[in-house]
């Protein structure tokens, strides 16, 4: 440590700070500085940097020098401020130790209450605050507090102490426990240290203080926060800052409360005071869910002075922070004070309608209410909901269990788990869970991570519980109090009925209600959606990136429509063989195709030979030729193989027909068939066994012999590694008419449509093309075949050929290709594997995940692309492409279309358009617009 270092500053009192130093105070202590700098109601205070967390992991969990020296100095600022004094027997001053990172990770990590009591200053604190039931009652939820999070005793100890007391006394309620009860209550806390850890409680504040400083900043790398950070992609290299505040009280009489308030409603995004709070409590008490707490509302008609003052706070931090905020408050004998305030979490409804709101409202531009929303949450949005009918036939027939509060909307079905290391567990593995306890606390986070919902006992709308679901956008119904779980029997009653550990049940976030068994439900329509179409409406128009969908029927068509899809880029021709009536007709097409191929290819190669050849070589061409045509005549393989191919022509046609009439006027770009054949057949292994058994049992030789064909065709087209193999362009090279048969179906449903009135845009893609030649020989068959039917039907069609790029040798030589293609596109799944040289579905099941979770690999590059490799190969293709034919159309039509940060990729590199499920239309849309705007900011900026 250098001396510059060792002077460095780590401590700012409130007033030192502002909200511009978010990054070193953390969230929690610039919203404090900024509220203390605006002279609202705020404890005296201050703050431990970031940058010292950081510092005390750096030199092996050790405080960095001077950081001591400057929290003593806090504490005399705070003394002075507070007339109090730390340790002062007489009139002592308590703290509160809160963590406080950059980012908002509510309940992650911990938080001590009432430092500073011990049996020297308890007393103190009887005569000079609020007598002796309220300075036990501090002095033992200290003890509790402290001791768990710091000296990592059960919490679970110290519930059995107080539930034994109240059984002694006939009570059921904190309120009712008199002085004695806590003092007695205190004495039994502090046994159970001394057995536990085998030394007594800290008696010496200043002990206290650093040891708390040290627990809040180990809380940081606790299980659950690393475990969120991991969760929402949180960088773990941040830190957390510490805040050292002076204690107000809310628990001293009836005068006084606490309470968590929201400017607007953060399920619903409703413009009003939102919130819960509780009388004679302290802030652990609300979020616990352990009493049911009053809504804010209540306030008014209860207290009007003190709700008008918090009302008046609400609105001056929501105008100057310019976004909903989520605050904490304490009422200390009718005192109002401020401890929290920060960017309110909030359901991805609540987010857009917030962000269109306030957009409308002229307190946030229509830019920024764009960049407000987390792309992700669009998919919240149009997540499915429980059928209506569904649900009311489930309350007809009795399996309507219980209702709570509605705390996190969403639908939800699952096995009900009542502990969060199985849910985590089964999760893991891919099954559906609800997460069902008495109430959540921040270690029941890894299992709410899994779950599907949450369903707690306790509880209210500003719960643990409820603010985790909705920031993880799960549904919650919290505080149904006819839930009674039994953790030792794993199992759970509401109103009598049981629910045994893994028995499935539905949650319904935004109506409360709690059902036996599992619900069908139903997607949202996008029509439903008033204030995501108005944001997507926006993003429209800001938006430089074309967003199109992949569709291979004509109601994906209608969907992509619905959802502002600007074309089709991808159509996988071969998703249209897999219907049960279709797959016949395909292996008919594909047991034939060999033998026909090589008899038709007989003839064409005699006719180029016989093209050439001198006067004395044709006698003998001609009389091959006319052999090998009557070969092709007769032949069984070609006459099937042609049937074959016309009954496709058919099916595909009318396909074809029904996408570009949904598209009419828009791209549709169609990919000739893509996949090696063998994947229409069936499985080797399978028909193997299937054949052995048949010998085995004697079938019918007819049948056998069959089979037997069947089973050598399947075994000449395996391959070691088929997508790499025979796949592609290359297929249609080998198989022309099959190429043939696909451009003559796409030109005969266009003409058919042009001649209706329609107006289709057909673009023609050929797949996996690695040589230009390739390219040449495809389209040559591709532009003869649909001149040919525009000259049969009498129409004119405008339409493209252009190509896939999907193999590294494709980008490296795109100013070729670009001689003969009219449009790209990335197929970024196969460039993703070409490049990496990793098979995804060997890779994803194997290693893949396990590189990720090491830190070996950022991202699934599946999932994100890799900007580093891919993205090169992105990125020169896009400029060769382009060097050659300057108006080249680009686009990308593999999944990475439709994630965020890969379409902020393909913006930078310049591309046209991204192309994405229909599903992730709207995302994309979003996500386009935000790319838009962050670069041109980035481009102001620089």
């Amino acid at each position: 440590m250098t001396v510059a270092e060792s002077a460095k500053k780590w401590v700012y009192l409130f007033h030192e700070g502002s909200a511009d130093m978010k990054d070193l105070l953390g969230g929690k202590g610039a919203g404090l500085a900024e509220m203390t700098q605006a002279r609202l109601p705020v404890p005296p205070g201050f703050t431990v940097t970031t940058a010292a967390c950081n510092a005390y992991y750096g030199l092996g969990k050790e405080f960095p020098p001077g950081l001591w020296e400057q929290v003593l100095d806090g504490i005399r600022h705070i003394e002075k401020q507070s007339g109090k004094g730390f340790g002062d027997p007489k009139d002592p001053l308590l703290v509160s130790v809160r963590s406080g990172a950059v980012v908002s990770m509510p309940g992650m990590m911990d938080t001590v209450l009432n430092l500073g009591l011990n049996q020297q200053t308890l007393q103190g604190l009887a005569n000079s605050s609020g007598g002796e039931r309220f300075a036990y009652d501090a002095y033992r939820r200290f003890i509790q507090m402290f001791s768990r999070i710091v000296l990592d005793v059960s919490g679970d100890l110290f519930e059995e102490v107080i539930a034994a007391r109240k059984r002694a006394k006939g009570v059921t309620n904190d309120i009712q426990m008199a002085a004695e009860d806590w003092k007695h209550v205190a004495g039994e806390f502090r046994a159970i240290v001394q057995r536990a850890t085998g030394q007594p409680f800290p008696e010496d504040p200043y002990d206290q203080l650093r040891l708390a400083i040290r627990a809040v900043m180990e809380s940081w790398n606790g299980r659950r926060a690393v475990d969120y950070r991991t969760y929402y992609k949180i960088p773990h290299s941040i830190g957390t800052a510490v805040n050292i505040v002076a204690m107000v009280f809310g628990n001293m009489d009836d005068t006084s409360g606490t309470g968590v308030a929201f400017t607007r409603d953060p399920s619903t995004g409703e413009k009003l005071l939102y919130g819960e709070y509780l009388i004679n409590a302290q802030g652990e008490d609300v979020v616990a869910g352990i009493r049911t707490p009053r809504k804010i509302a209540e306030m008014a008609g209860a207290n009007p002075t003190l709700y008008h003052e918090l009302a008046t706070i609400a609105q001056r931090l929501e105008r100057h922070y310019r976004d909903a905020q989520d605050m904490e408050f304490t009422v200390e004998r009718g005192k109002l004070y401020m401890l929290q305030t920060r960017s309110a979490k909030r359901t991805a409804q609540a987010a857009v309608k917030m962000a269109v709101e306030m957009a409308n409202e002229g307190l946030i531009s229509k830019e920024e209410a764009i960049l407000r929303i987390e792309p992700g949450q669009i998919n919240q949005l149009l997540l499915p909901r429980f059928d209506e009918e569904a649900k009311d036939a489930a309350v007809k027939r009795g399996l309507l269990l219980a209702k709570g509060l509605n705390a996190s909307p969403g639908a939800a079905s699952g096995k009900a788990v009542f502990h969060p290391d199985l849910a985590a567990a089964l999760g893991e593995k891919g099954e559906k869970v609800i997460l069902v306890r008495i109430e959540t606390n921040p270690d029941d986070v890894h299992g709410m991570l899994k779950a599907q919902g949450v369903l707690t006992a306790r509880g209210g709308a500003t719960s643990h519980a409820a603010v985790v679901a909705r920031g993880l956008g799960k549904p919650c119904v919290a505080g149904c109090e006819a839930l009674e779980v039994d953790y030792e029997a794993r199992e759970a009653s509401m109103d009598g009925r049981i629910v045994k550990e893994l028995d499935e049940i539905s949650i319904d976030g935004a109506t409360g209600q709690v059902f036996l068994g599992r619900l069908p439900t139903r997607a949202p329509t996008f029509a439903e959606q008033k204030e995501l179409r108005t944001l997507l409406e926006w993003a429209n128009e800001v938006k430089r990136l074309g967003v199109w969908a992949n569709a291979d029927t004509p109601e994906d068509a209608r969907r992509a429509i619905e959802y502002g899809a600007e074309g089709v880029g991808l159509c996988r021709t071969e998703h249209m063989f897999f219907p049960e009536q279709r797959l016949p007709v395909v292996r008919q097409m594909i047991l034939a195709a060999p033998d026909a191929a090589e008899a038709e290819d007989r003839v064409r190669r005699l006719e180029g030979n016989l093209a050439v050849a001198t006067a004395e070589q044709r006698p003998v061409l001609e009389r091959e030729l006319v052999t090998a045509k009557e070969a092709v005549r007769s032949s069984k393989a070609v006459k099937e193989y042609h049937q074959a191919l016309e009954r496709l022509w058919e099916f595909q046609t009318e396909d074809f027909k029904g996408i570009l009439k949904a598209m009419t006027g828009k791209p549709v770009i169609i990919r000739l068939l893509d996949p090696p054949l063998h994947e229409f057949l069936p499985r080797y292994e399978e028909l193997l066994v299937e054949v052995t058994e048949m010998r085995l049992r004697g079938n019918s030789r007819a049948q056998l012999r069959e089979k037997e064909q069947l089973l050598r065709t399947v075994e000449s087209m395996r391959e070691a590694n088929p997508m790499l193999g025979l796949r592609g362009c290359r297929l249609g090279l080998l198989y022309g008419a099959i190429n043939e048969m696909q451009a003559r179906a796409i030109m005969t449903a266009a003409c058919d449509l042009k001649k209706e009135g329609f107006d289709p845009q057909p673009e023609i893609m050929v797949p996996l093309v690695g040589h230009l030649t390739e390219l040449v020989l495809v389209k040559d068959v591709v532009v003869k075949v649909s001149e040919q039917v525009q000259k049969e039907k009498g129409v004119k069609v405008h339409y493209k050929v252009g190509t896939m790029i999907e193999l590294p040798r494709a980008a490296l030589i795109a100013d070729q290709i670009a001689k003969e293609a009219d449009f790209f596109s990335f197929g970024t799944n196969d460039l993703t594997q070409t490049t990496l040289g990793i098979s995804r579905d060997d890779a994803e099941g194997k290693f893949l995940l396990q590189y990720v979770t090491r830190g070996i690999l950022s991202e699934n590059p599946f999932q994100v692309l890799d900007r580093d490799g891919v993205g090169q190969l992105i990125r020169m293709g896009v400029d060769k492409g382009r060097s050659t034919r300057p108006d080249l159309h680009v686009g990308i039509c593999g999944e990475h279309g439709g994630d965020p940060s890969s379409i902020e990729f393909c913006h930078g590199a310049g591309l046209d358009y991204v192309s994405c499920s229909p599903f992730r239309v709207p995302v994309a849309r979003l996500a386009a617009a935000q790319a838009a705007l962050n670069g041109k900011k980035a481009g102001a900026t620089q």
